[in-house]
């Protein structure tokens, strides 16, 4: 071994952890009811621009990649008795917020909130707009959906009700793929959906597609590609596949994170794909997102990842405040996803005027939080915004971590001084670059919680 290559860093792993939030739930530890009134929460933070988000934790099948927080099924009345607790929660958050709160935003996830019946989503719509007094046709509203239960009637419900956006969880349109990633489906029943979701007229139609399921190449990959493309979706999200434990796959195949040559799969595969894209009349938001050049504006206010002012609801939704995310208990196996639906559903309204789980977000965590969802963003992050809203600059308060970042060829510098943005090679490495920035606070934590 020669000094050059004892001396030269370890490879980076490409893929550590989707960061869709900051810190991750398993940072979230029990709150002292005392001291977590959401009348206090909520008394001194602006509400004239909230955002509104609905989780439903039913799904009718549980693919083998999810460890989202969710349940196959829902046996008599538990649908019902679900609403009835959304109903009862969402009394308490409108006594806590006051009457002056306005949402600019909305979306219903899970879970499969198309699991509902067309009632129940009346009902759900309901619930937002008198329920919180969101204004669901004035503000953009984002459904969450599957092929088995974009149903033409629920479809309905939710165009006439001021859906902007609909994403459907195809995965792969090549079958045999489907039934490894344990997520039973045909194509043709997944172009049958897409036809029916065209009909209702959702302005914006995503599609999310899955690639390093195993047996998966280039060439099938771009057969899902081409065959997501003919709908012309105006967004399409492209995940890498994660084998989590606790889910269908990390029980029968066991952890897979750490292995170089299924890294290097996904990397061509992610690669192959962002440049079919791109060459289609895409432009790429994040590692994950590409929206079409030419879609339509919804309109209204979109929901940025690294703002505050978030109210969630139902047992998977978390909130944000300025100072508190909270949320309630979280589970990946399916017996304790049950129960603390279970005991969500059984609580009565002075249950819910109080945050359960949570995270004291100080400013040291607000500026990462701040800069980690801003530079994973292919758009990048303005210096001027980060300085007015911190009072300093990213280069002071990271300057190890951006020039570990700049060392790796993870950013632009072509941007300027007053753009930070991640290059080509840093948006691959998004999952890699995003859990560098975790601070050593919430590692402990996430290392310690008790994985259920």
């Amino acid at each position: 071994m020669t000094l050059t290559e004892m001396a030269a860093p370890p490879a980076v792993r490409p893929y550590q952890h989707y960061v869709y939030a900051y810190p991750h739930k398993t940072a979230y530890r029990p709150l002292s009811r005392e001291h977590a009134s959401l009348r206090e929460l909520w008394a001194d933070e602006p509400k004239d621009a909230l955002s509104l988000y609905f989780h439903i934790p039913f799904c009718e099948v549980r693919c083998g990649f999810c460890n989202l927080f969710t349940r196959i099924g829902a046996p008599d009345g538990l649908t019902a008795a679900y609403l009835d607790a959304l109903e009862r929660q969402a009394a308490a958050v409108r006594e806590a917020l006051g009457d002056g709160a306005r949402f600019a935003n909305a979306a219903f996830g899970g879970g499969t909130p198309t699991f509902l019946e067309a009632a129940e989503l009346e009902r759900l719509c309901d619930l937002a707009e008198r329920g919180l007094g969101a204004d669901l046709t004035a503000i953009p509203l984002s459904v969450e959906a599957s092929p088995a239960t974009a149903t033409a009637e629920r479809l309905a419900v939710l165009a006439e009700r001021g859906t902007t956006r609909l994403s459907l969880g195809v995965q792969s349109f090549v079958d045999a793929e489907a039934r490894t990633a344990v997520r039973p489906q045909r194509r043709a029943d997944v172009e049958a959906a897409l036809a029916r979701i065209r009909d209702a007229g959702i302005p914006v139609l995503n599609i999310d597609l899955i690639y390093g399921i195993a047996g998966q190449t280039e060439e099938s990959w771009r057969h899902s590609l081409d065959a997501a493309l003919a709908w012309q979706p105006e967004e399409l999200y492209l995940y890498p596949l994660y084998v989590r434990p606790l889910t269908g796959l990390g029980r029968h195949h066991g952890p897979a994170l750490g292995d170089a040559e299924w890294d290097q799969q996904r990397l061509r595969l992610y690669r192959h794909g962002r440049d079919h894209l791109l060459a289609r009349g895409y432009q790429q938001v994040s590692m994950r997102m590409f929206r079409r050049t030419n879609a339509p504006s919804t309109g209204g206010q979109d929901y940025a990842c690294q703002t505050d002012g978030m109210v969630g609801l139902g047992c998977g939704a978390r909130s944000y405040t300025s100072t508190l995310h909270y949320s309630f208990d979280y589970a990946v196996d399916m017996h304790r996803i049950r129960g603390i639906i279970d005991d969500y559903t059984g609580r009565a309204t002075d249950d819910f005027r109080h945050a359960d789980f949570g995270w004291q977000m100080g400013a040291e965590e607000a500026r990462r939080r701040h800069l980690l969802q801003s530079l994973l963003q292919a758009e990048g992050m303005p210096v001027a915004d980060y300085r007015t809203r911190f009072g300093t600059a990213p280069g002071d308060d990271f300057a190890v971590e951006l020039a570990r970042f700049r060392d790796r060829d993870w950013l632009d510098d072509s941007a300027g001084p007053d753009l930070l943005r991640l290059s080509s090679e840093g948006l691959a490495h998004s999952d890699a670059l995003g859990p560098e920035l975790f601070s050593a606070a919430v590692r402990k934590r996430m290392a310690t919680y008790e994985a259920k």
